[in-house]
């Protein structure tokens, strides 16, 4: 018995090292709450795409519905593909190459996370799965850009292309744990959804790529009217929707973050579209459907990057002054006369930009004192908007000039843009052979 208590108090000490390293690791387990939230997101997130089809769809001509659509469905298909393969590792795996990019060959098609549970308590399938969809769209916000005259098996290159050498390297940057701009200033570059990896990157690639490619033929000279604007308002409406996946969704748990990110996502929403409302009722005394749209997009895109650290007021600022700057955009993209079709780099890249540095001026006061406490003392707003302003800024130059390179490469290889025969016959018949509303309509 004496040397069974003996025993007993020498491995007291180790006991309690054990028990203490139990308490202090998280608990593994699966949140079915959580879980649902983020199933659902994770869907919500998806139907986006068919919705940005149908958005895009509805505003190029006749003859080229089909292959507008298809970029969409597309980029669903080949990051859809990539995605599982080498696109969650080189985003979110352990920083290689001095932290340029992730890796791990343990998450080569998903193979070492069968089992994974992550610390908010959900499978690491699901957190994999979730953002697969923004790896999709983000390729495909691009394509708005060139609409109507590039080739289908060109921009399959290209995007394929792109995802793995701009848009994995970025993820990495601003969402992963060891990401540099994750790490940055006293509580790293702020992007809740998406503002920089998402539409800044995306953005400024339709811009450059625009440039570079040029005008669809006839342009500006000939009016290119929507072919249909009620399928564009159909799919704004879808868009709205599946953003609250895409923003509360983001906050990765089903708690108070969640419905903050979801109340601003609205509000900025709303607001984005009653000021392109106004702004064209002073104008033109009429406020049409796409400037509706216009507006629905540059509010959710302006409070995507800040969507957890603004209250209501900021999201409705940033939401207004995301309209009246994109607007302006598109006023000077006129003015100037190169062909971004559908606008791509003056909402999503305008107002990714305008999102990502002004939500600064509208952060809660709660959040600055936890980012003041990290870095040790205080923490100001100009700080903050120097390390947004850096994010934003290397995002902006790595994203142009690897998207130059790559166009420039995959144009002379393959092709990028198509004849123009074909281009006259229409993306439909003459990358597709089909035509979307089942005549032939060259208009």
């Amino acid at each position: 018995m004496r040397k069974r208590i003996a025993t007993a108090m020498l491995m007291l000490p180790v006991l309690m090292q054990v028990s203490a390293t139990a308490a202090a690791a998280p608990e593994v387990y699966t949140d079915s709450g959580t879980t649902s939230w983020m199933l659902t997101s994770t869907a919500l997130v998806l139907l986006m795409i068919p919705g940005l089809a149908m958005f895009y769809g509805g505003l190029v001509r006749t003859k080229n519905v089909i292959g507008t659509m298809m970029h969409s469905f597309g980029a669903m298909v080949i990051i859809g593909v990539l995605w599982p393969m080498v696109g969650y590792a080189l985003s979110f795996g352990p920083g290689v190459l001095g932290g340029f990019v992730g890796w791990d060959s343990k998450y080569f098609m998903l193979q070492g996370i069968d089992e994974s549970i992550l610390p908010s308590h959900i499978p690491e399938y699901v957190f994999a799965m979730f953002q697969g969809k923004f790896a999709i769209i983000t390729p495909a916000l691009i394509a708005g850009a060139f609409a109507e005259r590039v080739n289908f098996r060109g921009y399959a290159l290209f995007i394929a292309l792109w995802s793995i050498i701009v848009y994995s390297p970025i993820c990495h940057w601003v969402w992963a744990s060891d990401g540099f701009l994750f790490n940055l200033g006293a509580a790293g570059a702020i992007d809740f959804a998406g503002g920089t990896v998402v539409h800044i990157s995306s953005g400024v690639t339709a811009l450059v790529a625009a440039l570079y490619l040029g005008s669809r033929r006839g342009y500006p000279r000939n009016v290119m009217h929507p072919n249909n604007l009620v399928m564009t308002l159909t799919g704004a409406g879808l868009l709205w929707v599946g953003w609250f996946g895409f923003n509360a969704g983001s906050a990765i748990a089903s708690d108070l973050a969640t419905a903050r990110a979801l109340t601003v996502t609205q509000v900025s929403a709303a607001a984005g579209a009653f000021t392109w409302m106004v702004i064209e009722m002073l104008q033109h005394r009429k406020a049409t459907s796409l400037g509706v749209a216009s507006g629905i997009l540059a509010g959710l895109v302006a409070i995507t990057p800040a969507a957890g650290v603004v209250q209501p007021s900021g999201a409705f600022a940033l939401g207004a002054l995301a309209s009246i700057v994109c607007y302006c955009a598109i006023l000077i993209k006129n003015k100037m006369g190169y062909d971004d079709s559908l606008d791509a780099f003056g909402v999503h890249g305008v107002g990714g930009i305008v999102g990502a540095l002004a939500l600064v001026f509208f952060i809660r006061p709660a959040w600055m004192a936890d980012a003041a406490e990290k870095a040790g003392g205080s923490w100001t707003v100009m700080q903050q908007l120097g390390v947004q302003a850096t994010a934003v800024g290397i995002t902006v130059v790595y994203a142009a000039v690897v998207s130059l390179f790559l166009l420039v490469l995959i144009d002379k290889t393959i092709g990028m843009r198509i004849s123009e025969n074909d281009e006259m016959s229409g993306l439909d018949h003459s990358m597709h052979g089909e035509h979307g509303y089942g005549l032939i309509n060259l208009n």
